[in-house]
This record gives C-alpha cells, sequence and structure tokens, in this order.
C-alpha cells in the first residue's frame, strides 16, 4: 500500500503544499537528455573509436581526461553566473536553457561523425575539440537546471521527491535509451556479431539521439517557465557578475565543511565510476562475451529495478534516516555489488560465458547496485540544496548555481579521468585494437576484470568514509530554515510584511 500510495502521490500531486507534479516531471525530464548525450558518449565513445575506427587506445582514452580542464572552469563559472544574473521576466536560471539546446545537439552528433580516412591524431583533435563543446554547452544548461531544481522547495523531504523525478529520468537516458538503441540502432547483423562494432550503425543513431536531445532539452525549459516568478532572485544590492564575484563565491562554498566532504566523497565515487563506466565496452563484449542486445539487457534489467527503488521509496527512507546514514550505506552497497560477478568468477561461482545464467546473474548484481546508486544520488543532491540553505544564511546570497555545478563537473569528471585511468589500464596490460571477442589472451581479460572491479571498489569505499562526515540532520535543518525565515521577515519591503500580517 505505501509503494502505490507513492506512486499516486506522485502522479496526481496529493498534497497541494508540494511542487505540482507536472513540474517535478518537466524539471526531471531535463535529465533524460543530458545522461543521453553524456552516457551514451561515455559508455561506447571511446569503444568506437578504438575498436571500430582504430584510434590508439591511449590517444581514445586522453580525450574525455583532457576535457576536463575545460569544465572545471566552465562549471563553477556558469554556476556563479547563473546565480548573480538578473531577469524579470526570465529569471536567472531559464536563458541559458533556452539557449544552449542547439548546441547541444550539434556537438553530440558531430562526436560520432568524423570525416573518413583522417589519422590518428586528426581523429583524436576532432573528439577533443567536439567532446568539449558537448561537454561546455551541456554545463551552460545543466548548472542553471540543476540549481532551479533546488529552488523548485524549501521543504526537506519535498526536495527528496524532486530529486527522484531528476533520478528517474536520467536512468530513462541512460540505461532504457542505451537498450532501445542496441535493438534499433546496434542490433546484430550477418556481418557484424556485435552490433557496437557495425560502422554504418554510428550514423543514423547520433542523427536520431541529437534530435531527441534538442526536443527534450528544450521541453524542460519551455514548461517550467511558468514558476520563474515563484523562483529566488539575486538580491536588490547584489552586485553584477564579475571575476572577482566569481571566485569570492567559490571561496565560499568550498568554506562550508559539509560541502567540502561531499565535494571530496564525489570525486572518489567518481573515479570508481569512471573507471567502470570506460572498462564497460570491454568487459561486456570480451570478458562476458555478451552479444549488442544482451549487454542492453544486462544495463537496462538491473537499472530499471534499481532506479525504480529509487523513484518510489526514497521519500520514505528520508522519512526514517538521516540523509547521511543514507548516503554512507549506498556509496558502500555501489561499491560492492556491481563487483560481486566478477569475484564469484574468479572463485569458480558464477555461471559460464554464454549459459543461460550469466546475462540473469549479472543483471541480480546490477539491480541492487543501482538501487543504491539511485538512492545514492537522490539523497546527494537533496543534501546540497540544504547546503545552500546554509550558505545562504551565511552569506546573503542563494548559490544554488554554484552549489550544484559540483554536479555537472563530477558528472563529467566520472567518464574523464575514471576513463583515462581505464583507458590507460588497458594500455598497460596491451589489449588490442580491434579485437574479436571470444579470441583474446585469456591472462589480458582476467586483468579487464580485476581492474574493472575488485580494484574499483577500493575509490567507493574512500567515498563512504567522506560521506561520513556530512553532518546536516533533520534538527539542523529546521533551525537553518528557521533562521532564514527571519531573516527574510526583518529584509522584507513594509507593504510586503503588511501583506503577510
Amino acid at each position: 500500500m505505501a509503494g502505490l500510495q507513492s506512486f499516486l502521490d506522485r502522479f496526481q500531486g496529493a498534497d497541494p503544499r508540494t511542487v505540482p507534479t507536472r513540474t517535478r516531471f518537466a524539471f526531471g525530464i531535463g535529465s533524460t537528455a543530458e545522461s543521453l548525450a553524456l552516457y551514451s558518449l561515455g559508455v561506447i565513445g571511446m569503444g568506437y573509436y578504438n575498436q571500430v575506427l582504430g584510434l590508439d587506445i591511449r590517444l581514445a582514452g586522453a580525450v574525455p581526461t583532457l576535457a576536463i580542464f575545460a569544465d572545471a572552469i566552465s562549471d563553477p563559472f556558469m554556476g556563479s553566473w547563473s546565480d548573480r544574473f538578473r531577469s524579470k521576466r526570465w529569471g536567472r536560471r531559464h536563458p541559458f536553457m533556452l539557449i544552449a539546446p542547439p548546441f547541444i545537439a550539434l556537438s553530440f552528433w558531430c562526436s560520432f561523425n568524423p570525416p573518413e580516412g583522417w589519422s590518428d591524431w586528426w581523429l583524436f583533435s576532432w573528439l577533443l575539440f567536439w567532446s568539449i563543446c558537448l561537454r561546455t554547452s551541456m554545463t551552460v544548461y545543466h548548472v542553471p537546471h540543476l540549481a532551479m531544481g533546488g529552488e523548485l522547495s524549501r521543504e526537506y523531504i519535498e526536495r527528496t521527491k524532486i530529486m527522484s523525478y531528476n533520478n528517474f529520468f536520467a536512468w530513462l537516458g541512460s540505461a532504457a535509451m542505451f537498450k532501445l538503441n542496441t535493438i534499433i540502432f546496434f542490433a546484430s547483423v550477418a556481418q557484424f556479431a556485435n552490433g557496437f562494432l557495425n560502422p554504418n550503425a554510428y550514423g543514423p543513431f547520433s542523427l536520431w539521439i541529437a534530435f531527441v536531445i534538442l526536443i527534450v532539452l528544450f521541453s524542460s525549459a519551455w514548461f517550467t517557465r511558468d514558476r520563474i516568478e515563484s523562483l529566488p532572485q539575486p538580491p536588490p544590492d547584489a552586485k553584477p557578475f564579475s571575476a572577482l564575484d566569481f571566485y569570492k563565491d567559490l571561496m565560499g562554498a568550498f568554506r562550508n565543511r559539509n560541502y567540502l566532504w561531499l565535494l571530496i566523497a564525489l570525486f572518489a565515487l567518481s573515479l570508481m565510476l569512471g573507471l567502470r563506466g570506460g572498462m564497460s565496452f570491454y568487459m561486456n563484449l570480451y570478458y562476458w562475451e555478451l552479444s549488442s542486445e544482451d549487454f542492453g539487457n544486462v544495463l537496462f534489467i538491473g537499472s530499471l529495478f534499481g532506479y525504480l527503488t529509487g523513484f518510489f521509496f526514497s521519500t520514505n527512507i528520508h522519512n526514517l534516516f538521516d540523509k547521511r546514514a543514507t548516503i554512507v550505506a549506498t556509496a558502500l552497497a555501489l561499491s560492492v555489488f556491481p563487483a560481486m560477478p566478477v569475484i564469484l568468477r574468479m572463485l569458480d561461482m558464477f555461471p559460464a560465458n554464454g549459459s543461460e545464467n550469466l546475462v540473469l546473474g549479472i543483471a541480480v548484481f546490477g539491480a541492487l547496485g543501482a538501487g543504491a546508486g539511485s538512492i545514492l544520488n537522490i539523497s546527494v543532491m537533496s543534501a546540497l540544496a540544504d547546503v545552500a540553505d546554509e550558505n545562504a544564511l551565511k552569506y546573503g546570497i542563494r548559490q544554488e548555481g554554484i552549489i550544484y555545478s559540483a554536479r555537472t563537473f563530477f558528472a563529467k569528471l566520472d567518464n574523464s579521468i575514471g576513463h583515462g585511468i581505464a583507458a590507460a589500464a588497458l594500455w598497460l596490460i596491451a589489449f588490442p585494437d580491434k579485437a574479436v571477442p571470444g579470441e583474446v589472451d585469456p591472462e589480458i581479460i582476467w586483468w579487464v576484470g580485476t581492474i574493472e572491479s575488485p580494484i574499483a571498489i577500493i575509490p567507493g569505499v574512500i567515498a563512504a568514509i567522506f560521506y561520513a562526515q556530512y553532518r546536516i540532520n533533520k534538527d539542523q535543518y529546521a533551525e537553518t530554515r528557521r533562521k532564514l525565515n527571519e531573516q527574510a521577515m526583518d529584509t522584507a519591503p513594509p507593504e510586503a510584511d503588511e501583506e503577510k500580517r
């Protein structure tokens, strides 16, 4: 009954004091396109350039690692700019969200369509340029988009509900669309037993996905514009954006210890997720020897269960436990469960390749990991909104842009440094270019599994340790909100104060 009631609450808007369901929905779909672009490029981009186009693995893996340096500047810059941007009609978030979608769609298409016949260095330059364009234009959209999500509600639990929509639609754009793509574009054919090795599939795939990205991002921005009047504006005496204020905003955010612990933990977690993401193409094609269809099934079945778990139960979990306990427990679970198939294989306790139970076994542990990851992501996103309240009380300006720029930065970091480490590892173990599944040296395959699973657990455990330092609980949140409300009453103009009476 609790699950059914949660379902009805989400789709019927049971409590009139909460953010309308249609607004949660419109906000959430924006994350579909973010996942669709970054997930697609992260999961199959390096494999496409290396195994299909023949680009040296060191160059293919270096691209996302080098692109992160642009993100390190653009993400907090965009956060500070949107925090201080002022528009009476369009607010401080929506102008950026309406401008960015065409550039994101174009950059995605170009990333998968390099000119034919180019040398390694020209292919590398093409991929690097368009990866930076994609990630920078994504920053212009998603930093304001996530900041808006943090501003939609001031309630401790309602923020969790809002972020559960964001998390669910992120899954829709990643694993769900990935599975659909394996059916439509990357299905096995006579010439290519694994559709991801078919060079003719990437042109139609990238064109279709670019179109979906354009429509979805614009829709999210357009159908949330009715909330502009209720969203915070910069204080009347706030200075316009400048390089000096950007530096001050950044330092102010970093001085918040709760924010700093979350950042360090996000960095460690991103290393683990990026390493696994970079190895995913090679694990599924060469370690497990899955077809493209089964590759999609593994990601879809496991993650479907996991993300539905997060969508329906995160609010109830936060009602029972503080966010810190939830974050630590789910970080540990996310570290361990996805690694279990390889660990059990090493102990001769897991189904053999090609057996009927192989896909099911991988999907079960994937579901447990996805459930933990879903709840973890929702909890951290909700916690960042609580951190923004702390900073608003201390510095007198809402900094959701700066605060949530960390989320967009680390979402891209996990397919940057982590992918770079994965590429370096594949080079060190001498993984061959244009390899044929089933014909790679068994010792090399053993190292692929060891790097992707047991070794990848280490940064995840480190992340859990730092997450445990986060200190905002329900009582502290309530006290912060009380002081912010008093502060708002003290600074309200006389006519507004009279209306409140």
